[in-house]
């Protein structure tokens, strides 16, 4: 047991990493967009248009680096869902599988967080400057990400948090119980297969709703877009699963407890 039980600092380790660097990607993708965390280095006249940008090195290199960061991090995330390397990492990793997995993500997403490039000379494709729009787009903005990220904590839960997190495996090791996946249904199965990143659209709305959209936040819209768009391909039948699993939650939640029944 003892060997058993050493795993679960380990799986406490990358959970913590996840959550923390899921809470500075919302710093980063939200808080710094509309909150004016990235200061200009000039003002309107400055900025180049497009044609004069792809002719500009210093817009250029930045971009160049910031693509090579977000190439990275795709390749890291999808090389290492791909099922040779995941037998891989389980011959060698075991139940900690999916923690590394976890937290070689989390890490991947730490080197694009904190060593992008923006671009403040850059063109940008819109921009809210005048009144009353300077105003209101970001407010609107602002209610739209959180709202996004209230859905996508939402729809993490209903997706069982603990086990995307790589925790229910160990939990379900140490108490002898086998793996998680294999308790559940072929259609939950075939979903996952299907849907790796069930929190899509949300994620669409905080990278693209923003009151600019310069040349950098541009490309990392674009690229995440992309990839989020050819990461699952869900049918009719996934949906259905989908809409039957969240009613019987629903109803779940709306049952009354036995104590008020009573």
């Amino acid at each position: 047991m003892a060997p058993a039980l050493l795993l679960v600092p380990a799986a406490l380790a990358s959970f913590i990493l996840a959550f923390g660097t899921g809470v500075e990607f919302v710093r980063f993708t939200s808080l710094q967009p509309l909150l004016g965390g990235i200061p200009e280095s000039g003002g309107a006249d400055a900025r180049q248009g497009w044609l004069a940008a792809l002719q500009d090195h210093s817009i250029l290199a930045p971009l160049a680096w910031d693509l090579g960061l977000l190439l990275l991090f795709v390749g890291q995330h999808s090389l290492m869902a791909a099922e040779k390397v995941k037998a891989w990492t389980c011959r060698y990793f075991g139940v900690l599988q999916r923690s590394l997995y976890v937290a070689c993500t989390a890490l991947a997403l730490q080197l694009v967080m904190r060593y992008w490039e923006p671009v403040p000379r850059g063109p940008v494709l819109w921009e809210a400057r005048a009144e009353p729009w300077a105003t209101w787009v970001p407010l609107l903005c602002f209610v739209l990400h959180v709202i996004s990220w209230l859905l996508i904590f939402s729809i993490l839960l209903v997706f069982d948090y603990a086990e995307l997190m790589g925790l229910k495996q160990v939990y379900y090791h140490v108490l002898g119980l086998g793996e998680p996946l294999a308790l559940k249904s072929p259609r939950a199965l075939r979903l996952f297969s299907h849907l790796r990143h069930p929190v899509c659209v949300e994620l669409l709305t905080v990278l693209w709703v923003v009151p600019k959209l310069g040349t950098d936040r541009l490309l990392l819209a674009l690229l995440l877009t992309l990839y989020l768009g050819l990461a699952h391909g869900l049918d009719q039948q996934d949906l259905r699963y989908l809409r039957a699993q969240l009613q019987r939650k629903l109803h779940l939640l709306s049952r009354p407890q036995d104590g008020e029944a009573e």
